[in-house]
Order: structure tokens, then sequence, then C-alpha cells
């Protein structure tokens, strides 16, 4: 019978236990962008999941981008907001 993947949170787990070195080697005005990146790829977990890429890095890359992305448009919509009817 042959061998199952580990699931994606696992694996994303595996991936912060590794890069945990890089973490802490980052100036420490960083380490907390650091953090939210890892925070991001946690939220979107169930997508990546489902998807189950064979490289997490992938699901990783792809979660920071649709957060980032959303990030974007917030702060898009705020500055069109400000422009206080000029």
């Amino acid at each position: 019978m042959g061998k199952t993947r580990a699931t994606y949170r696992d694996r994303l787990q595996g991936f912060e236990s590794d890069w945990n070195r890089f973490r802490r080697a980052l100036i420490r005005e960083y380490q907390p962008h650091w953090d939210e990146v890892v925070v991001q790829a946690h939220q979107h977990a169930h997508a990546a999941g489902n998807q189950n890429p064979i490289e997490p890095k992938w699901g990783i890359v792809f979660s920071v981008l649709v957060s980032q992305e959303k990030r974007i448009a917030e702060l898009e919509a705020q500055v069109e907001g400000d422009d206080g009817g000029e």
C-alpha cells in the first residue's frame, strides 16, 4: 500500500520550524513582518490544503499573494475615499 503525503498544515508547520533560524537572523524590526507572512499562510491553509501541492512553498506563496492583494485593494479604497472631495 502506498504512503500518503503529510497534510498541508503539517508541512506548513514543518516549513515554519525549518525557517525559524531565518526569522531569528532577521533584524528585530523585520521579525513581526515575517510573523505576519506566516499568519497569512495559515489563514489560507484550507485552500492550500485542498490543492495539497507537492511543494508546500507554493501554497505559502499563493496564500501570501492573495492576502497582500486584498490588503492593497483595501488601501487603494482608503486612498480613493480620502480625496476630501477635491
